[in-house]
């Protein structure tokens, strides 16, 4: 038969204390000498006490507040993302916690900065934010955990901060999961390339094109690559040109957003003759549209739903002092037309940019 678990008042008894003492030094309140504190240590550790932080934070009337820091825009991805927070914000009002989701223009570093050193004085118990590589950032980063905030870079990591971890796939491994697709694909056969990033100031978008380009060479060529911005109005205009003016592309990779854009060019492509192979990232309702109708060839998705509940796991887990549960990278999902899930979760909150 198993043994219950210790309580607080078998430490209380063990140690030789009130059950108000062995409370406050559990529970890191102070004001207790240090003899009959290191009696309480020692008590946990012989009786393997693990303390109850759901009944704690209850018994303190604990409230989390947390931020998610996103780009905004016409990002598809970052809709579906926010959507997905948002439903998350509201399941966990009943557990007292409070999850603000905040946007800044994407790839405007100065504004990232500046909302991340507001939040700093704002009382927040951890956020989390898609990074960016900028000085400024690393800086404001840096400031948010030396106040004792907790900080987890989401989708785009920033491994030159202080950061207390990171959520989402290794962009860099995807990447170079695309560049296979795209050799294998050519058959042998020699090929040109076309790359289209959101901005490669940014890093997951910078990191995806290194591992791609580690792979195709030397079998296939890259063409100049296309900063998009994320806009599929920019996407459309230069991805049009650049195929007017190189009919050698036999591929597109498109590891950025604004993809809208580039279907919309795939779309007006003469119908005898051969289209580029594509290969995109993330399921929205766009790029599921396109797959069905033969536009498209394969779309590499990162499962937003696993970064927000690891997202919501994480910041909680390290507001209460302890150490993140999950710190590998999720695995993405590959999707060719015929794989697509049956029930269309990419159309959660989303409308086509």
């Amino acid at each position: 038969m198993d043994r219950p678990l210790p309580t607080l008042s078998d430490v209380a008894q063990r140690a030789g204390v009130s059950y108000a003492t062995a409370d406050r030094v559990v529970n890191a309140r102070g004001g207790v000498a240090e003899k009959s504190a290191s009696r309480v240590r020692a008590a946990i550790e012989e009786l393997g006490y693990v303390r109850n932080l759901a009944a704690a934070n209850l018994s303190q009337q604990r409230h989390y507040r947390f931020v998610a820091v996103l780009p905004g825009g016409d990002n598809a991805f970052f809709k579906r993302m926010r959507a997905l927070l948002e439903e998350a914000s509201d399941r966990l009002r009943t557990d007292r916690v409070t999850l603000t989701i905040d946007t800044v223009e994407a790839f405007d570093a100065p504004a990232l900065c500046a909302r991340l050193q507001a939040l700093g004085t704002e009382g927040v118990d951890g956020l989390a934010l898609v990074g960016s590589d900028d000085a400024r950032v690393l800086s404001a980063i840096a400031d948010l955990r030396a106040r004792g905030i907790p900080v987890l870079a989401l989708v785009s990591d920033v491994p030159g901060a202080d950061r207390n971890g990171y959520v989402g796939i290794d962009n860099s491994v995807a990447g170079r999961t695309a560049g296979r697709l795209v050799v294998l694909a050519h058959g042998g056969r020699a090929g040109r390339v076309l790359p289209v990033v959101g901005a490669l100031s940014a890093r997951d978008h910078a990191d995806r094109l290194a591992g791609f380009g580690a792979v195709v060479r030397p079998q296939l060529d890259l063409a100049p690559v296309i900063e998009g911005r994320d806009r599929k109005g920019r996407v459309a205009k230069r991805v049009a040109a650049a195929l007017q003016a190189d009919p050698g592309i036999t591929a597109i990779y498109s590891a950025g957003a604004g993809n809208a854009g580039l279907i919309k060019v795939l779309e007006s492509l003469p119908r005898d003759r051969p289209r580029p192979i594509v290969v995109l990232h993330e399921l929205v309702p766009h790029s599921r549209r396109a797959l069905e109708r033969g536009l498209i060839d394969i779309v590499i998705d990162q499962r937003p739903e696993d970064a927000v509940a690891r997202v919501v796991e994480g910041l909680r887990l390290l507001a209460d002092k302890r150490e993140l549960a999950r710190t590998d990278p999720i695995l993405p999902t590959i999707y060719l037309a015929d794989n697509l899930p049956a029930s269309d979760t990419s159309q959660k909150g989303e409308t086509s940019p």
